[in-house]
């Protein structure tokens, strides 16, 4: 079985925010539209987020969808950083206060989506949200980033390996690229940039 066959799956790519006496943000791949009549949209999130943690208490959230203009810093700023330690909205002005509240981005992206959720699933190591659609709102022509846009043209290349470096064996992140090096890389390890699991690398000979 491989398992980048999952890669194929076309996904989009969406700063997920919520607020509940506090503003925050996730990176998420998950959102789509379920029904149309009445619109509807799903969405997953990590249990381990605090945005999750926020839905727990908060039904109100805005999907803002990522374009082919955003740049790594944008993944870096909503995806590889913790709400719980730092405040992801300090000194970020490329925003807009929608009508229920949260957060809507405004730079990198092409659209935005508000809803209210109505239902929780579940799913072990995500909640499933199931949402009515309140809002929405185009920004931009520029075409969504899918996840493999991401991977190709938006998450950094590889350096070069250097003469003492070739051979070498390293355990790549899949999502930011970090690497660990070493023959073998610990079943519970976490990468220390975007805090993805050891799922998520691949290994690599330099």
């Amino acid at each position: 079985m491989n398992s980048k066959t999952m890669f194929r799956l076309s996904y989009g790519l969406f700063v997920l925010t919520a607020n509940n006496g506090k503003d925050n943000g996730c990176i998420t791949n998950t959102a789509i539209q379920v029904t149309s009549e009445p619109n509807r949209i799903s969405f997953a999130v990590n249990k381990a987020n605090y945005t999750n943690e926020m839905l727990t208490a908060s039904d109100d959230f805005t999907v803002s969808i990522i374009s082919e203009e955003a740049d790594f810093e944008l993944f870096k700023h909503f995806g590889f950083q913790s709400g719980r330690t730092v405040d992801k909205f300090s000194g970020f002005s490329d925003l807009k206060r929608v009508e229920n509240g949260t957060l809507a981005i405004t730079r990198g992206t092409n659209g935005y989506i508000s809803g209210r959720i109505i239902n929780r699933i579940d799913l072990g190591t995500h909640t499933l949200f199931i949402a009515d659609v309140t809002d929405m709102e185009l920004l931009s022509d520029a075409p969504s980033a899918t996840y493999t846009y991401y991977q190709e043209h938006i998450k950094p290349k590889p350096k070069e390996a250097s003469d003492a470096e070739k051979g070498k064996v390293v355990w790549r992140c899949k999502v930011c690229g970090y690497e660990y090096e070493g023959e073998e890389l610990p079943e519970d390890f976490i990468c220390p940039v975007c805090k993805h699991p050891a799922s998520d690398f691949e290994k690599v000979v330099k």
